[in-house]
């Protein structure tokens, strides 16, 4: 089983059902034919920010109020080889997989933080095309963007 796809079932579950355990979502996942230990979802619920609120998993200000939208508030360039996106807090992690999912070949990795993602890329051509498609994949905060 990918990763990647493990954390997709993750962030899909915690978002319909309600989860007080992990070793009730490792169980969920293995009805579903996925295999995971505590351990592996443990690491997945960090990557995707996720936290408990009155007792179950959920993912705190994931969604902007416009339901699925994820909102991109910067992006800039450290260096010839990363690229500085800034999002709302609580957004990184989400916004990492989606980059990740997205599976630009001019983006190595990510790595993200509470509100912050950084995304290594090849080099400076890479770094400008991967700005291009990461810019058009998410939804910008209209008032900064108009305003850079």
């Amino acid at each position: 089983m990918q990763k990647m796809t493990r954390r997709e079932k993750v962030l899909e579950l915690i978002r319909t059902k309600r989860f007080r355990t992990q070793a009730e979502l490792v169980e969920e996942l293995r009805k579903r034919g996925i295999r995971a230990t505590q351990s592996s979802v443990s690491r997945d619920l960090a990557r995707l920010g996720a936290i408990k609120i009155n007792g179950y998993y959920a993912l705190p200000r994931l969604m902007h109020p416009i339901a699925g939208v994820l909102e991109i508030l910067h992006l800039d360039t450290a260096g010839d080889h990363l690229i500085v996106v800034k999002t709302e807090p609580g957004q990184a992690p989400s916004v990492a997989l989606k980059i990740d999912n997205a599976h630009f070949p001019e983006v190595v990795g990510t790595v993200a933080g509470d509100d912050t993602v950084f995304v290594a890329v090849k080099d400076r051509e890479a770094q400008r095309k991967a700005i291009l498609r990461i810019g058009q994949l998410f939804t910008w905060r209209r008032s900064l963007r108009e305003g850079a």
